[in-house]
């Protein structure tokens, strides 16, 4: 083994030390064990405690993951009336947090089409108040910087690292022209507090009925419409169009209830086909990403269902037809089949 090699065990090693110290001195139990209970996409992991009742650990590694910016956005969330997990200890500079044990099953895990609307309207349930939530000053927008940043990542990983395409004026004419007018579209979309991954994976099932809300550091303040999208056309699992149909139309009808700003029902379901496409785009530079930079192929996948959510949305906009050419002569050639609809 290199001494590089060496050095990663060993600092494995003293984390996992200083893990178990923290959750046993926060436990109250120096006979407390650990074991895995969850990793993210990132650096975060999530250990469950032995004993009754059992707690979650979370382990942010310094220097890798923050967990600052999450317990700033846990509170604002509970103080909106968000159902999120209870911190109950902390050691914020090591990284450590103690957590309530929401369970073993997210939302995904449980959900299928005979539930899916009575589970669908308990995820609107937590939605509906975050997005009613005013943001601090100063909190981060999806702003035109952040839009392209994220459509960059379909054209650096996807199409210039996994896919070997040299990004030539043939390739990116036709994208910058679509990415041109999906931002301005999409900034002109009401703005409201968005999570940026609500979906089954994050929401949980609680025992006592409805659902908790996870993985919501990256929150911003940005089109109405993000979060929704992501609710319907799930990045792990996908839906029959005319439940999405219902979804979107199930998610108008109580927004406007609730007197959050949203346009027209036609109008809306053309603003959810608009960020979904951008958030297609930037999820497939993502899946990339992880593949090629840290090592995690398996979310690579996904990417056909992908390509099927923006088949199916793209033919539906005019403003969109030159990325339907890049998709069909450089992506879809090289991705595999794609899911039926």
């Amino acid at each position: 083994m290199t001494n590089t090699g060496t050095a990663v065990v060993a600092d494995d090693a003293a984390r996992a030390e200083d893990r178990l110290a923290f959750a046993r001195a926060a436990l109250g139990d120096a006979s407390a064990t650990l074991e895995r209970a969850s990793m993210d996409a990132g650096f975060r992991s999530y250990w469950r405690s032995s004993g009754e009742p059992t707690r979650i650990v979370m382990d942010a590694p310094p220097g890798k993951e923050d967990v600052r910016p999450w317990l700033a956005i846990r509170d604002l969330l509970e103080h909106g009336g968000v159902r999120v997990p209870r911190v109950l200890a902390r050691e914020v500079e090591a990284g450590f947090l103690l957590l309530e044990d929401l369970g073993t099953q997210t939302l995904l895990q449980v959900i299928d089409e005979a539930n899916a609307t009575t589970w669908f309207d308990a995820a609107l349930d937590q939605l509906l108040p975050l997005q009613k939530i005013a943001a601090p000053a100063g909190f981060p927008r999806y702003d035109e910087a952040l839009l392209t940043r994220e459509l960059k990542l379909f054209d650096d990983w996807l199409l210039g690292t996994h896919l070997g395409h040299p990004l030539d004026c043939a390739l990116t004419d036709p994208l910058e022209l679509v990415y041109r007018r999906l931002m301005d579209a999409i900034l002109a979309q009401p703005s409201v507090l968005v999570h940026r991954d609500f979906m089954p994976r994050n929401l949980m099932p609680l025992r006592d009925g409805g659902l908790a809300v996870l993985d919501f550091q990256d929150a911003v303040v940005g089109p109405i419409s993000y979060d929704v999208l992501s609710l319907f056309k799930d990045a792990f699992h996908g839906w029959p169009q005319d439940l999405v149909d219902w979804g979107v139309a199930r998610y108008h009808e109580r927004a406007t209830a609730a007197g959050l700003p949203v346009p027209g029902l036609t109008d809306f379901r053309r603003d959810v086909d608009l960020i979904g496409v951008q958030r297609h785009l930037k999820v497939l530079g993502i899946f990339a990403r992880l593949n090629h930079r840290d090592g995690k192929p398996k979310y690579l996948a996904d990417a056909p269902r992908f390509m099927r959510y923006l088949l199916d949305v793209i033919p539906k906009h005019r403003m969109l037809q030159p990325l339907q050419a890049v998709i069909e002569e450089r992506v879809l050639p090289q991705v595999g089949a794609l899911p039926s609809r």
